[in-house]
């Protein structure tokens, strides 16, 4: 693959997938703008949870593969999680085939093995030491290492992909690629975070209840994160304090220390989900490429290094060329 490329890119999109692409693209010594409508700390992807793991992602097999390549990233990140805001850390996948885990991941795991009673005592469940990051830290600390790159990020609102005045534009725009690419298949699923003082748990744990109910928690420094929920095609990005209620409720059955735990916050985000990720290559009529990449569900943080990686592939032209 040839990394020369005349003239700069555009990546609209300062989410965790715009991020990720722009700095493999910086890094590759390629002249990379993003522009974003929000600051990054208040992107969609502030608000994850945000554990290593493919959930609510199309193609599975694909989705596996970004994300095992996306885990050597982590991994070597968490080396330094002070500046980076990557651990890896201990914790518990309710309802999950060992087999399943065991086959994908090819022994990629630390400490993969079947949970015990005392550790999950309902149903079937995995331990492993997975990624966990604080997207609070790990944003920034990805702005500023595409900002060492050499790359740039504008705040500014996109209303058509015509705007970018560039030779290659890469569309991370996420559920915006509803209007800016005509897209409706992209749809939200909503999530929201219940932000808790930790009582003293440092572990994290993801749980199914029969009913379909989700219940997880991610202890992050200084204070634990309470989930989840999953609503379809829902846009209200407001709390809604009986969702709240039910989270504190479901995960306090799993942790009964949970349920006094200080609330300290509520967070509402809207996983872009789509049939299948999007990642392909356009020819534009006027020669120029549009690059889309978006549709990543609830698996950007999981995803993201391996789906740049591709991604950067389709922006780069072949040596042939």
């Amino acid at each position: 693959m040839d990394t020369e490329l005349s003239g700069e890119v555009i990546v609209v999109g300062g989410g965790v997938i715009g991020l990720t692409t722009a700095v493999v693209l910086a890094e590759r010594g390629v002249a990379v703008r993003v522009w974003t409508r929000d600051p990054v700390e208040r992107t969609t992807s502030a608000v994850a949870g945000a554990l290593w793991w493919p959930y609510h992602i199309e193609p599975k097999a694909s989705a596996r593969a970004w994300a095992l390549r996306s885990l050597e990233v982590y991994e070597e990140l968490a080396e330094r999680p002070e500046t980076t805001g990557v651990r890896l850390v201990d914790g518990v996948l309710g309802e999950t085939d060992l087999a399943d885990v065991e086959g994908w991941t090819a022994g990629r795991l630390t400490g993969l093995r079947h949970a015990t009673a005392d550790e999950y005592g309902t149903g079937t469940g995995v331990r492993a030491r997975l990624p966990l990051i604080d997207m609070s830290m790990y944003l920034p600390w990805l702005r500023e290492r595409l900002l060492r790159a050499g790359g740039t990020v504008e705040e500014r609102t996109v209303t058509d992909l015509a705007e970018a005045d560039a030779q290659v534009v890469v569309n991370c725009t996420g559920l915006g690629a509803r209007e800016l690419a005509a897209d409706p298949s992209v749809r939200p699923v909503r999530g929201q975070l219940v932000v808790v003082e930790n009582p003293g748990i440092d572990t994290w744990l993801g749980s199914t209840a029969p009913d379909g109910t989700l219940a997880h928690f991610f202890p992050q420094p200084g204070r634990l994160l309470l989930g989840g929920i999953a609503q379809d095609d829902d846009w209200s990005l407001e709390p809604d304090p009986e969702v709240a209620e039910a989270i504190v409720r479901r995960c306090a059955a799993l942790r009964p220390e949970i349920a006094g735990a200080r609330i300290v916050a509520h967070r509402v985000g809207l996983r872009p989900a789509r049939d299948a990720v999007r990642l392909e290559r356009a020819e534009q009529p006027d020669g120029r490429v549009v690059v889309h990449h978006y549709g990543h569900g609830g698996a950007g943080v999981t995803v993201s290094w391996g789906c740049a990686q591709e991604a950067a592939e389709l922006v780069l032209p072949a040596a042939s060329q």
